[in-house]
């Protein structure tokens, strides 16, 4: 038997969500049918000004990807009011940016902290290279960060503590005094993951000038359409990007990853509206499914809402269950920390899309 870290060998796998290809087939359902409201993905699609410049580019991939990303950089500086120094740019969406973190910084016994519930693949990343969760505390209830239960948190051991702003699953933000808070409390890396800031107007890029410590994640899964590009970014000081770029895989964005950004970022138009609609969407949805009295559903500042269904007398899976047969995907949330076997979690689609929910939606709740 080969000799496999220990580690792995106790790692839980890390659940995505269910596929439409997955679901048509379980449940014998045409795939034109099926509503996908579980990955939180942009409903509008993917650029038209990508998808030309794809095609136009589709002869080179023979050739290996760009190694220097300094145009793309410049692109993605532009777009977020820095400069290009402040940009690395990864493969794998954000997630390879995680992996890049771990290798920099965790050795084996080192901490990192994570309030629950939130995005379990930070633990799953960390965990490889040998990291310790700490778990503080996000109230639910509230839908806020327990920012005091963060500072009790923090060891000697700490390396980095991730602050997920809007919070997934719970859709709720973190107020800029709290992560000012944490940022003053440690000399640990305080990851801000701002995977949905568009959704919700708001940023911490103006504290990089006097935080050395701060790093923002970001992604182009989201806003940007390109969730099978596999491509994510992040903010920080220049000297700690530069420390990065040397455990980096050189080749990890694909040419056609590389393409497929740098056309969308040119299209402010498409960025616009992807914004606008996943907005309409996720406050059309959160007033439609508000109505329903056997679900409570929290606000949100993502394109997604948590929704508690305890008091339809079904688990998550067997509510999630019973919106499959229908066609209707969502993301059932016991795989996440934090929260117990009474959670799904609502993307935001089109609007005929969310009619057609909120009426299945209805019909199981009563």
């Amino acid at each position: 038997m080969v000799r496999v870290k220990k580690i792995v060998k106790e790692l839980d796998p890390y659940v995505p969500g269910r596929s439409i290809g997955e679901i048509a087939s379980k449940y014998n359902i045409n795939p034109d049918d099926i509503i996908k409201l579980g990955s939180n993905e942009n409903p509008l699609g993917v650029s038209k000004k990508a998808v030309e410049a794809l095609k136009k580019s589709l002869d080179s991939i023979h050739q290996y990807p760009e190694s220097n990303l300094e145009d793309l950089k410049g692109k993605i500086a532009s777009y977020a009011g820095v400069k290009t120094s402040n940009i690395i740019v990864g493969g794998d969406g954000a997630d390879e940016i995680l992996d890049v973190l771990g290798k920099a910084l965790i050795e084996p016994g080192d901490e990192f902290i994570v309030p629950i519930p939130s995005y379990m693949y930070y633990e799953f990343t960390l965990k490889i290279h040998g990291g310790v969760p700490v778990y503080a505390r996000w109230d639910v209830d509230e839908n806020k960060l327990d920012v005091e239960s963060v500072i009790k948190s923090i060891s000697d051991r700490a390396k980095i503590i991730f602050l997920c702003t809007p919070n997934n699953p719970t859709g709720g933000l973190i107020d800029q005094k709290d992560i000012i808070q944490v940022l003053e409390s440690t000399d640990a890396l305080v990851v801000v993951d701002e995977a949905y800031f568009e959704f919700s107007e708001v940023d911490n890029v103006n504290l990089l000038e006097e935080y050395d410590n701060l790093f923002i994640l970001r992604t182009f899964s989201k806003v940007f359409g390109l969730a099978g590009m596999r491509i994510g970014y992040a903010i920080s000081n220049p000297e700690f990007i530069e420390l990065l770029h040397r455990v980096k895989p050189v080749f990890s964005l694909t040419k056609l990853s590389y393409v497929a950004a740098s056309a969308t970022l040119d299209d402010e138009e498409y960025i616009k509206k992807s914004i606008e609609i996943g907005i309409e969407s996720r406050e059309f949805l959160y007033e439609n499914m508000s109505k329903l009295d056997n679900i409570h559903v929290y606000p949100s500042k993502a394109n997604y809402l948590l929704v508690d269904v305890r008091k339809t007398g079904m688990s998550s899976g067997e509510f999630a269950e019973e919106l499959l047969k229908r066609g209707i995907i969502v993301r059932d949330c016991k795989s996440f920390k934090g929260l117990d076997d009474y959670w799904i979690r609502v993307s935001v689609g089109t609007m005929e899309e969310d009619k057609r929910f909120i009426e299945i939606l209805e019909s199981i709740t009563e």
